[in-house]
């Protein structure tokens, strides 16, 4: 069999060295599938092993685990005397001085000294000696004349307008619920804080307490009465919504 891409130093052989997918590639059979299915079977069987260690242990599935430091098993052979430690690590012990003796008893540090506690004064210091003494200013001569001073006109501020006093709880078109306290006082508070928002829009409007009962608690609900007219109800409400407060028309 003759092959063109042969060259002088390619060994007698009638293999071709170019790929024919006509022939069948040599080395291929069952035996490396088979290795495959071994080592997956191996590899599930140790995972199995290892979560059933991991679940139940040594001990089985019911019982319960052992205590801390319980005994595990019992010795078999008495343990001599000379393997178990004395009762005082220290017993026996030489202790050599600094200048080569032996010592016959260890010594210790000495304690430190008690704190005293500190003599009370004999007398009290008056005033006079206690205030520090002040440095007598020396006049400086100005180089130059100090220049005129401009009074300063105070500022006043305009005071904020005090909440307007709750009317009497008068009917009306439309009220405005502005929430539910859990005391007279937040009742009255909140709604004073309310007519602060706007006190032109509260002017001459009521105060409406109700108590309720939820869970087991007492509410004060508290509304703001007297508008005229559905709309004015709603535009105090949309006032305290854009302050910040919650507020509904009832």
């Amino acid at each position: 069999m003759s092959d063109h891409d042969r060259g002088a130093y390619t060994p007698p052989t009638d293999s071709p060295l170019s790929f024919d997918a006509r022939r069948p590639v040599r080395g291929g059979g069952g035996g490396s599938s088979i290795l495959l299915i071994s080592a997956v079977i191996l590899l599930v069987l140790i995972v199995g092993a290892g979560v059933w260690l991991y679940r139940d242990g040594l001990r089985g599935a019911d019982d319960a685990p052992q205590p801390v430091g319980a005994a595990v098993e019992t010795a078999k052979v008495e343990p001599k005397a000379d393997d178990q430690p004395p009762v005082d690590p220290a017993a026996g012990l030489t202790i050599h001085t600094d200048d080569g003796g032996v010592a016959d008893a260890p010594t210790f540090a000495p304690e430190p000294e008690p704190v005293l506690p500190r003599p009370a004064p004999t007398t009290a210091p008056t005033t006079a000696e206690l205030r520090p003494a002040l440095p007598v200013a020396t006049p400086a001569t100005p180089a130059t004349p100090p220049r005129p001073v401009t009074p300063v006109t105070p500022t006043t501020t305009t005071p904020k307008p005090p909440a307007p006093k709750p009317a009497p709880a008068t009917g009306g078109a439309a009220m405005v619920q502005i929430g539910a306290f859990s005391s007279q006082a937040l009742a009255d508070r909140g709604w004073n804080d309310a007519a602060a928002v706007s006190p032109g829009m509260a002017a001459g409007k009521g105060k409406q307490v109700e108590t309720v009962e939820k869970d087991g608690k007492t509410l004060f609900r508290t509304s703001v009465t007297g508008f005229a007219s559905r709309a004015d109800a709603t535009a105090f409400c949309d006032r305290l919504k854009a302050a910040g407060k919650s507020c509904f028309v009832k």
